[in-house]
Parts: structure tokens; sequence; C-alpha cells
């Protein structure tokens, strides 16, 4: 039996059996041994917040329609960063990747995504290139996506050597940014509300600390960089109001990247302020695509690489962010956990 994990409805999670699927021509099928859980997408399911659980997403005009809901609880299957074991690969294989060195074979330990399930039926394309690098913890591979929305972000803000950047938000995607940010030559001033991410922050490159509820964030910063303010913000934690203090906190004419899943109406957010008359840009990080300025030698794909590669030459340190490994079918106190408390935890993993 496979077993997945689900959300029946607002705080409502349970993990259910079906029977194990046959294998498709064409697909790998994987033995999951970790997934990471998102603390903002997928709580966003978790909550009842998610926009597509009141509203229809038309992909050919790119708009979100009223009316009808996306999805429907019971929503099964989510998470985006899984590593596991090929089992199986399917014999009947497109002729292009037949014989490919880069396709995983049995016994592989490989990383993607196919969801908070046992097993993951995969099409065999999405798994080239995806073997675990040599050397690196299993546990390690559960970071490639969200490691990837980081450096998405950092990417789009466009640093560059020498510039003073704040960044927003040090849950495990805010952390990763302050390093990337940093090892891009920026420094780094960490902004968060909870004191224990930001002893976290320093330790991951930033160069001062900021706690928003004690803090002046957009004063302190501003006197940091000799009354000009940051070059740039990226805001990763999905608070409209972080948004509003990444506005007041940049230069004229700088950049603000947001980067977090923000949800309902954005209280806290005045765009006649700050944001219009130091002509700030903000511009939007997503991991459905990288910069369009980059888009001819940068991919998803490519970011998801990298990122590995630099967790497995040791410049990138995700398993100090693991707070929490659980067995799968505890799953429903690991959400709880990170809905509740969350400075009680970071990087929470499922484990198969």
């Amino acid at each position: 039996m496979e077993r997945v994990v689900q959300f029946t409805g607002p705080h409502r999670v349970e993990v259910a059996e079906h029977e194990r699927e046959p294998l498709p021509p064409g697909h790998i099928r994987v033995r999951t041994r970790f997934s990471g859980i998102s603390a903002g997408t997928e709580l966003t399911a978790y909550r009842g917040t998610n926009p597509y659980l009141t509203r229809t997403w038309d992909a050919g005009a790119r708009l979100f329609r009223d009316g009808a809901a996306g999805i429907e609880y019971p929503v099964a299957g989510w998470g985006y960063s899984e590593v596991g074991e090929v089992t199986e690969v399917s014999p009947d294989l497109p002729a292009e990747l037949a014989g490919d060195p880069e396709l995983p074979a049995v016994g592989d330990l490989v990383w993607g995504i196919w969801g908070h399930r046992s097993e993951g039926v995969v099409p065999a394309e999405r798994l080239v290139g995806h073997r675990l690098p040599a050397g690196l913890d299993p546990l390690s591979g559960a970071f490639a996506r969200v490691g990837a929305i980081a450096y998405n972000a950092v990417l789009a803000a466009g640093l560059h050597l020498g510039e003073d950047v704040a960044v927003f938000g040090q849950g495990v995607i805010g952390l990763l940014t302050t390093r990337l940010a940093q090892l891009s030559g920026a420094r780094v001033t960490a902004v968060d509300a909870l004191d224990g991410r930001l002893d976290t922050a320093r330790k991951y490159g930033a160069e001062r600390t900021l706690n928003a509820r004690t803090d002046a964030v957009a004063e302190r910063v501003r006197e940091a960089t000799g009354g000009r303010g940051a070059d740039a913000a990226i805001e990763i934690s999905g608070v409209h109001a972080a948004l509003h203090e990444a506005l007041r906190s940049v230069t004229a004419d700088g950049r603000v990247v947001a980067s977090g899943f923000y949800q309902g109406d954005a209280t806290g957010l005045r765009l006649g302020d700050e944001f219009h008359h130091n002509r700030v840009q903000l511009v939007c990080s997503q991991i459905g695509g990288v910069p369009p300025q980059l888009q001819g030698r940068w991919s998803v794909e490519r970011l998801q690489r990298t990122f590995l590669r630099l967790v497995a030459e040791g410049r990138v340190d995700v398993e100090s962010l693991v707070s929490h490994v659980v067995p799968v079918a505890e799953a429903a106190d690991a959400y709880a956990l990170l809905d509740e408390r969350p400075q009680d935890a970071l990087q929470m993993v499922l484990s198969f």
C-alpha cells in the first residue's frame, strides 16, 4: 500500500493508504526516504487560505476566476522537496532518454518533486540529472527546491559586490537567501520577529540583524548605510507589513523582491508612501520561472542543480536547518507545530 499525506479540511491532516499504482511507460518509481514540509505554501492549504481553495486559476488567461474552487478537500500529496531511491525503471522509455547517462538507474538516490507519499511515480524526463551528488547526505536532497526559491530571489535582486541588501524573514528559505546573498558579495541585514532565527542568521552570513517587533527597521537600515538605504531588499516571509517595511528600507530607485506567498488583503501595505516617493522597483520572484533578463542562461532546473552543488561543496549548510525529522504517521503533529509554534521549528522533514 502507498501512504499519502492529505489535508481533509482546515487544520486537519491524515495519512491515507492507496493501492500501489502500476508503473506506466516512460516512468520511474521512487521509494521516498525524506520529504520536506514547506512552512509557507503548504500551510496555506493547511490553514485554508490558499487562493485555489476559493477560486480557479485560468492558465490560458493567467488569471484567477471567481465562482468555483480550483481544488477541494481532501488535498492530497502536497510537498515539493522529496528524496528517495529508484526501485523501478520502465523498460518503455522515450528514444531520446534510452542510454542517457544522466538518467538514474535502480538503486540510485534521486531528488525531485512527487509529494508527501511513500512512493513517487515520476515521468523519466523529470529525473534526468537528479541523482544525488556523491557524498551528499540524503537529507540534504530535500532542500533542492527551497534552495532554488532562495537562489531565484537573490538573482532577481541583481546584487553586486559590496552592495547592501535587507532580507525580511529568516525561516528556512530566508536563511538560505541570507547565505546566498552573502556569497554573492552583498552585506546582509537580516530581519525577523524571532530572536532565535536572528541568531541563526548571523551564522549564515548576516552582518547585522534587526528584530521586526522592537527595532525601527527602515531607520536602522538607513543609519547603517549612511542615510542612503539598502540597495535592495528581499521579502521572503509573505507578511504584508514586512513588504511595506522592505519598501521603506531601500534607497531611491532601489529594488524590492517580493518572494513570499502573500495571503488575503494587503493590510499594512501603503503604496502611496515610500514606494511612490522613492520610485522603488517592486518585482516578484516565483519559482515558476527565473528573472526575465536571465532566461537565456538560467532555468529553474539549473537553480536546483547549482544549489545542491553548492551544498555538496560545503558552501551552504542545510543539515543544521533541520529541526525535526518526523515519521510520516505523525504528520498531523508536524503541521500543528509549524502552525502554532513556529519559533520551535525550522525545517520539518517527514521520514518514510
